[in-house]
């Protein structure tokens, strides 16, 4: 998952070398959300994990992602690179979708922790380009493409090697257009997904644009956080696996409905906070941001293992393909708003307000699905 947020990290540098603009500069990351997008409906829709084995498809899309990724290194200017990035996206399609229907297949009980680790996994990755730029600090931004390629190489390897289906298979997880009606029209399912699409609202425009914030943030203070702004980004980003953790073994305690709305409560909170500590003190800028990591993605998972639980199992992977998809097309809208947002209210300080609405749609939909019976199915009936 290192090749997501490769060109994020380095957006700064690139906007220089290539003469960005700003809306340029956004689309490096929009163009992974549209390619992830068409990647995830597109193999479904051909029922591309029934004709290949997980794992199989798993390792030659992660190969893929890691060509693409450095495809940048040779400079190719706006347009090359905005090719380069859909690729990604759609060559992590095809690792993301079928890495979740695998996991599950190994786990009845306890799958929201098994979820949990699996998105614990994605957030480290989506995190770790951060840390290659904070780590090069002074070294030209090529050093931070090759580091996230070669990293995706090494997940294709271990991919090959130690990936295996489990025992508890769903049978044909096929996207079929007739069923997506049905799927949509089923009440709980509705509700989780509504839950997943305010989730979905925030995180990745948080993960987008904190580096941004956490740049406008350090011109203010004394001493930044962690040490420097693309540090302070990878932080609060991994600190997000800690989250993961957490709201997998919460979910299985304590239910998937109060966990993902406790975590979203959290999550609105800090953002809606985190402005008033944009000119410090540090601390507190680096407490309320380490929240907002470990919350805004903590119930990542939980949404994914509900509709396991409340779709038709028939049908789990035309449910699965819609969530994501749905979801991850409103990442692309709040990724482009989020700075234009910014700009419209004269900087970062206040920019995060934006994201404030997507929790609190989804606290409200996941209360709600916790109050219908269907919800009894989730978790061994913790709702």
């Amino acid at each position: 998952m290192t090749t997501w947020f490769s060109a994020t990290a380095v957006v700064p540098e690139l906007t220089r070398a290539w003469g960005l603009t700003p809306f340029e500069a956004a689309w490096l990351t929009n163009a992974v959300q549209i390619g992830f997008v068409i990647g995830a409906v597109g193999s479904s829709l051909i029922n591309l994990p029934d004709i290949v084995r997980m794992h199989r498809l798993m390792a030659v899309a992660a190969l893929v992602a890691a060509l693409a990724n450095a495809w940048l290194l040779t400079g190719p200017g706006f347009g090359g690179a905005l090719a380069a990035r859909l690729v990604t996206g759609m060559a992590l399609a095809a690792v993301y979708p079928p890495a979740l229907k695998l996991m599950a297949t190994w786990f009845v009980a306890g799958r929201g922790l098994a979820l949990g680790f699996l998105i614990g996994a994605l957030t480290l990755g989506s995190s770790v380009p951060h840390l290659f730029r904070a780590l090069t600090a002074g070294i030209d931004w090529q050093a931070v493409v090759i580091a996230s390629s070669l990293a995706s190489l090494v997940g294709a390897f271990l991919i090959v090697l130690t990936v295996r289906e489990g025992p508890h298979a769903f049978g044909r997880a096929t996207f079929d257009p007739r069923q997506c009606l049905r799927v949509i029209r089923e009440p709980a399912v509705a509700l989780a997904n509504l839950g997943y699409f305010g989730h979905m609202w925030e995180l990745y425009a948080m993960w987008a644009w904190f580096l941004a914030f956490a740049t406008a943030a350090s011109a203010n203070l004394v001493a930044v956080p962690f040490g420097s702004a693309s540090m302070m980004t990878f932080v609060v980003v991994a600190s997000g696996v800690a989250g993961c953790i957490l709201g997998g073994v919460l979910s299985d305690r304590i239910g998937r409905c109060l966990t993902t709305a406790g975590m979203m409560i959290c999550s609105g909170c800090a953002a809606l906070l985190i402005g008033f500590a944009f000119d410090g003190p540090a601390w507190l800028l680096a407490l309320i941001a380490l929240v907002w990591g470990i919350t805004v993605i903590g119930d990542s998972a939980q949404f994914s293992a509900a509709v396991t639980e409340l779709a038709d199992p028939r049908f789990v992977g035309t449910a699965l393909a819609l969530q994501l998809g749905i979801g991850f097309a409103l990442t692309v809208l709040a990724i482009w708003a989020l700075p234009l947002f910014a700009a419209w209210i004269g900087g970062w300080q206040w920019a995060f307000l934006m994201l404030v609405p997507g929790p609190v749609i989804g606290t409200a939909a996941m209360l709600a699905l916790r109050a219908r019976p269907e919800a009894a199915r989730m978790a061994g009936g913790r709702r």
